[in-house]
């Protein structure tokens, strides 16, 4: 099912380069490390999911870049534009090969399965 987007033509032209734009250098950072890295973790401080994520990571040996965006209490708008862009609602976003995989525990999931491993083949 393909996720619900507000078209362009539902934006009123007055805003649409508004709506393009909102904090486009952020999400512009982020496809350009998802873009050169095979495994990219996007989080942001205090939160411990990031955290684990990266730890399972290393322990398995698997190298990935790292990005982070304020806290709890700073830069939660512009981390909004990553959530509006990708879908997904929490930190971390994890992206294999391109692809958004999920949270921490669903890296954890396909790392138990073994899928990471094969994703990463």
């Amino acid at each position: 099912m393909p996720r619900a987007i507000l078209d362009d033509e539902h934006l009123h032209p007055a805003i649409r380069d508004r709506v393009a734009a909102h904090h486009a250098d952020l999400v512009d950072e982020v496809r350009r490390a998802v873009a050169a890295h095979a495994v990219v973790v996007v989080g942001m401080g205090w939160n411990p999911f990031p955290r684990k994520a990266r730890r399972l990571l290393d322990a398995a040996g698997i190298a990935h870049h790292d990005l982070d965006y304020g806290h709890y209490l700073g830069q939660w708008r512009r981390r909004n534009a990553l959530k509006m862009w990708s879908g997904w609602p929490t930190f971390p976003m994890v992206f294999v090969r391109g692809v958004l995989v999920g949270g921490y525990d669903d890296l954890k999931r396909l790392h138990d399965s073994g899928e990471l491993r094969r994703m990463l083949a």
